[in-house]
């Protein structure tokens, strides 16, 4: 198979070591070849980006954007081709997968919009005949970590105001499924950035974001994944004093009251907590139920996931995925165990599902009779594994919700409107969905949470603007 290359310098780059990319929903398959970067090919890509920020910085801001809207339409205009990659890479449905392809498309518009809008201030001084102009500038070499659930999406939502504000970019995607970021690095180029603008260096994190993270050149960090790696991401930083940017883990909650719509809620649920194979940062592990609505909510909760089909993400009909990798899978299957364990009541699924081509299968999963001090309810499990946690009204389920070191999404279903705008107010969380899923936000809006989910300035919208550029007070008497 051809073996797709680096992209370091303006040049598409041989590597001395590659990986195949496997189908999870069909393990006998390869998606393709890509290459592994080295240290070096990291250092490269790093020097690259460094000389083509002196010109890159000071471009027209009309050129910025009409790279950017061209990226934006090649992506919309294949849609349907490059949802199947992700499918095949990743295991997300076909249509969530063309959806995220989507929402690519349109963070890409959105910035080539955001070029034309860049603003400052001019303000009078306090001592008379002086002039204050407050302008935003690029901060200069950005090193961008994606993880796997989102293979295009949150690339996108990194890449795009990273260029779109005059930075240069050096690409690290997760090296497990090097397919979508490759297929949207080769749209950027062709979309005409400079030599040395955009770089795409694939590979393992422990050598290529190692020297991302102990670079000098590297001026800012954007980093998505796991608490662990979000901590030593934030430790070298500071080593460097660079900015940096961290989206982590979420145990996010999704409070049922009383008086909720069933309907809505058991939506809700089923959406939040299992769709996209519950591989989501902002999926709701956790549904607190008050007392009077716990049995019926459960009962149509089961109903609903038993209607759930689990098959091939690109076949028509299916609703859940495979779990992304034998690794992940592990993890899902050893948290069902500890739920056991513990003493949670298995409600329904938990087993492996066996398919015509042989992928990683699992049932989506419901624990009920579970108290907020079991594991389950504390560490992310980041599969299609939920757990109901029974509460007696809206004070108990509100400080369930908040009892987390988390803070990313929270969700409530309620038809009180006293509940619902004292929950919008009183959720620590960075995001409250009211009668809606925890998971699925706009493009346009800012993405993050609290606590152990985030740390930085928000990301997506015109909040982008905080962490991509920096900002300069200047004085002038005439």
């Amino acid at each position: 198979m051809t073996v797709h290359q680096n992209f370091i310098g303006g040049q598409w780059t041989n590597a001395t070591e590659t990986a195949d990319n496997i189908n999870p929903s069909n393990t006998r398959e390869i998606v393709g070849v890509y290459a592994r970067g080295s240290r070096q090919d990291a250092e490269a890509a790093i020097a690259a980006a460094k000389e083509a920020f002196k010109s890159w910085s000071r471009s027209s801001v009309q050129l910025r954007h009409d790279i950017l809207l061209k990226v934006s339409t090649e992506i919309l205009a294949r849609r349907e081709e490059l949802g199947r990659l992700l499918a095949r890479e990743e295991g997300k449905t076909l249509p969530e997968s063309i959806g995220e392809v989507v929402r690519a498309g349109q963070i890409f518009d959105f910035f080539a919009g955001e070029t034309l809008r860049l603003s400052g201030e001019k303000l009078p001084s306090v001592r008379p005949g002086v002039e204050v102009d407050i302008t935003r500038e690029p901060v200069g070499v950005v090193g961008l970590i994606t993880p796997w659930n989102f293979p295009i999406a949150i690339p996108a939502w990194k890449i795009a105001p990273a260029l779109a504000y005059g930075n240069c970019v050096v690409f690290k995607p997760a090296d497990l499924v090097p397919g979508s970021a490759w297929a949207l690095a080769d749209i950027i180029i062709r979309a005409g950035v400079p030599e040395g603008v955009f770089n795409l260096v694939m590979g393992r994190g422990s050598v290529v974001g190692d020297v991302l993270l102990n670079s000098r050149d590297v001026h800012a960090i954007s980093f998505t994944g796991s608490v662990a790696t979000g901590k030593k991401v934030a430790a070298s930083s500071i080593e460097h004093m660079r900015k940096f940017q961290l989206e982590m883990g979420g145990k996010n909650p999704l409070v049922i009251l009383d008086d909720a719509d069933l309907d809505v809620a058991v939506e809700c649920a089923a959406n939040g907590a299992f769709f996209s194979t519950g591989q989501r940062c902002t999926a709701s592990s956790r549904l607190i139920v008050t007392d009077k609505i716990h049995d019926a909510f459960v009962e149509a909760l089961k109903v609903r996931m038993s209607k759930l089909v689990v098959d091939d993400a690109v076949k028509d009909g299916t609703h859940i995925g495979p779990v992304v990798d034998q690794n992940q899978l592990d993890q899902d299957l050893s948290y069902i165990a500890i739920g056991k364990d513990e003493g949670a009541t298995l409600a329904w699924g938990g087993s492996l599902v066996q398919r015509e081509t042989p992928g990683f299968y699992l049932e989506p999963t419901l624990f009920t009779d579970t108290t907020p001090e079991m594991r389950i309810n504390r560490e992310e499990i980041f599969g299609p594994v939920a757990s109901v946690i029974r509460v007696e009204d809206y004070d108990e389920a509100l400080a369930l919700a908040n009892d987390t070191e988390f803070g990313l999404a929270t969700g409530i279903c309620t038809t009180s409107l006293k509940h619902a705008t004292h929950f919008k107010r009183n959720a620590e969380a960075g995001m409250v969905m009211v009668n809606l899923p925890t998971a699925g936000v706009d493009y346009h809006v800012p993405f993050g949470g609290r606590k152990g989910s985030s740390y930085g300035p928000r990301e997506q919208g015109r909040y982008a603007a905080e962490f991509y550029t920096t900002v300069k007070t200047a004085y002038t008497l005439p």
